[in-house]
């Protein structure tokens, strides 16, 4: 399969939203119903099928619907990061910040509180230099599907360690990174994502905000939260 066509980046994109929203594989007939493509429910299967041979997707079972592979994703995720990222209201949490301006600690605290309030993964800060990590948002993320599984759980908790152990000697690259399952750096992450991104602090410091959660995360949500913190600390 060649370079992929407008309207199978369109059936692709809502597939993964669907599988984001839902956790159950993607039917051709809920596609049919749900999306209004302009195009015959044949031409629908015939797309999803190319689609699903080119390696995007995958069926857990021969009459089943489609899933995300991590190329899948990908394609997703480096849509969304090549758009023009949304920018939501930062007044009131700019007055927040504003108050604990002084206290680095207090204020990765109350950031880290607010990524995870905007999301269903585990958000993580961490002040580049020191050993403290601030976590929020372990009563969403176990609440996802995929952590009905004792492995999930124990490979989740694995790849939080590797990050947090190795963390000082990875190299962030600029701007907002998304690595997805085996594409992740750290051990333990083939059935995770992560959403990562240096920040600037007060006093000249530097910090790491992060997402970490399955692959079936919120990209867009989270990538628009984290750039539109990244924007109001920048101010500051």
């Amino acid at each position: 399969m060649g370079k992929i066509t407008d309207r199978q980046k369109e059936i692709l994109n809502s597939i993964i939203e669907e599988y984001i929203e839902t956790a159950e594989p993607v039917s051709s007939s809920l596609i049919e119903e749900d999306y209004d493509f302009g195009l015959s429910p044949a031409t629908i299967r015939s797309e999803m099928q190319k689609l699903t041979d080119a390696g995007f997707f995958f069926q857990p079972h021969t009459s089943s619907g489609r899933v995300p592979t991590d190329k899948g994703y990908r394609f997703y995720v480096d849509d969304l990061l090549n758009k023009e990222f949304s920018e939501t209201s930062g007044l009131a949490f700019d007055d927040l910040i504003e108050k604990e301006i002084k206290d680095t600690f207090r204020l990765l605290s109350l950031v880290t509180r607010s990524l995870a309030e905007n999301s269903s993964t585990l958000a993580l800060s961490h002040l580049l230099g020191e050993k403290t990590f601030w976590k929020e948002g372990w009563e969403s993320v176990i609440q996802e599907p995929e952590f009905r599984e004792g492995r999930f759980v124990v490979s989740f908790r694995d790849f939080l360690q590797h990050f947090e152990r190795e963390i000082e000697d990875f190299k962030i690259e600029s701007g907002i990174n998304v690595y997805i399952g085996r594409e992740n750096p750290f051990l333990g992450a083939r059935d995770f994502s992560l959403i990562i991104s240096k920040c600037s602090l007060p006093h000249e410091e530097e910090g790491v905000l992060a997402f970490l959660g399955p692959k079936r995360m919120s990209y867009q949500k989270n990538i628009n939260s984290m750039n539109s913190l990244l924007k109001i600390l920048e101010r500051f």
